[in-house]
């Protein structure tokens, strides 16, 4: 069953791209552990660090897409999962710290403590143990999704009416997240974290590890993916996404499978938070900000929104660009993301993947219209060949 799952989801182009990821989980890490700091070929350590905040950011995209592009549900919430999944992962790194903390408290963290707490609150326990955070990493946000959606979709509230609702969420908890009061650091979030799994956060060696790990969950994501949507259930969803009403007289039961989609997405947006709070060292509730799930909806719509691989492709080069652009110019990069975006959208509507594979295959439908007519002239001049010799 699994091997039949396997081979259904991978095309080539999903093939070409997980090879690369696997290439990728090696050959980085090597080059950074491997070579010396003088060498051409070294990769420094930072930039490790900044490539495996690239990947969180192309697994949050990827699970965007399989909302948006396959099922028409354009979530302006997805910042929400992908902060739920850091928080927990901050939430069991925070417990590792124990006495090392700034007030040497061995069970309270330092902010606990500035605050006068008194004892460690309930839903912290478990916290210390990494495979209790790991389950918190997709459990919690697939739960919110599970539970936004049920009623969400049961009450058929669609369309921009669902983005808003959606935008709505992430806000609320901002503002939640940003209360003292709750248990997460307030406005400074969780930070100042010292080991993971027993290994110093800061070692190359773990930072190479962590960029391994994002390769490796976007590489499992992307065929996890593509087996959905390459299914007969994805057939289904992509039947909603352009015709709901006609799909729900046929009888399928719409709310329940993008109840199934949503929360899925929502995991994948999950472990993208985990991934990511290790490598950058913090999480607060500016992770919720609504302008966040905006800018996920502009890397999958500059990459091409129902492919799969253009999400990755876009969240790769708009955060690369940013990264260079706010060193050249700083002022201006939020100009050129929305110049991008309107550019995007006037010329390249189905985005940059989507645009290339649209050419590719008309490329393919003229070359193989024109064989066919060259067989077709080839046959003709031959029968004529064989009129005349019989005659």
């Amino acid at each position: 069953m699994i091997t039949s799952f396997l081979v259904k989801s991978l095309d080539r182009t999903i093939v070409v791209a997980v090879a690369i990821l696997l290439a990728l989980a090696v050959i980085v890490p090597a080059l950074n552990l491997l070579t010396a700091p003088e060498h051409p070929l070294h990769v420094p350590t930072y930039l490790v660090s900044l490539f495996g905040k690239y990947l969180t950011y192309a697994l949050l995209a990827l699970a965007l897409d399989l909302v948006w592009g396959f099922c028409g549900i354009l979530s302006l919430g997805h910042a929400a999962f992908f902060a739920l999944g850091g928080y927990a992962m901050g939430m069991y790194l925070m417990r590792q710290i124990g006495a090392r903390g700034s007030y040497g408290n061995p069970l309270l963290p330092d902010f606990m403590v500035f605050l006068n707490w008194k004892e460690l609150p309930w839903f912290w326990y478990g916290f210390d143990m990494f495979w209790f955070a790991a389950l918190m990493v997709v459990l919690v946000p697939g739960l919110l999704a599970f539970v936004f959606g049920w009623f969400a979709f049961r009450s058929r509230v669609n369309g921009v009416y669902l983005s808003i609702i959606t935008q709505a969420m992430t806000y609320a908890l901002l503002l939640a997240f940003f209360r003292n009061d709750m248990g997460f650091g307030g406005n400074n979030g969780l930070t100042d974290f010292k080991d993971i799994l027993g290994f110093n956060i800061q070692a190359d060696g773990t930072r190479a590890a962590l960029f391994a790990a994002s390769a490796l969950a976007l590489a499992v994501s992307l065929v996890v993916t593509s087996g959905i949507v390459r299914s007969k259930f994805g057939k289904v969803l992509v039947a909603l996404r352009d015709a709901e009403s006609r799909t729900r007289f046929l009888g399928y039961r719409v709310e329940h499978m993008k109840l199934f989609a949503f929360t899925v997405s929502a995991m994948m947006a999950g472990v993208a938070g985990a991934l990511y709070v290790p490598q950058v060292g913090i999480i607060n509730p500016g992770e919720f900000a609504p302008a966040n799930s905006i800018e996920v909806v502009i890397w999958t719509a500059v990459g091409g929104r129902g492919t799969l691989i253009g999400p990755i492709v876009g969240a790769i080069l708009v955060n690369g660009g940013k990264s260079i652009f706010t060193a050249a110019f700083p002022e201006f990069w939020l100009f050129a993301l929305g110049g991008l975006f309107v550019l995007v959208t006037l010329f390249l509507p189905k985005g940059v993947v989507g645009t290339a594979q649209n050419y590719l295959a008309s490329r393919r439908a003229s070359h193989a219209a024109a064989r066919k007519e060259s067989e077709s002239e080839k046959a003709a001049s031959l029968a004529d060949a064989e009129t005349v010799a019989a005659e």
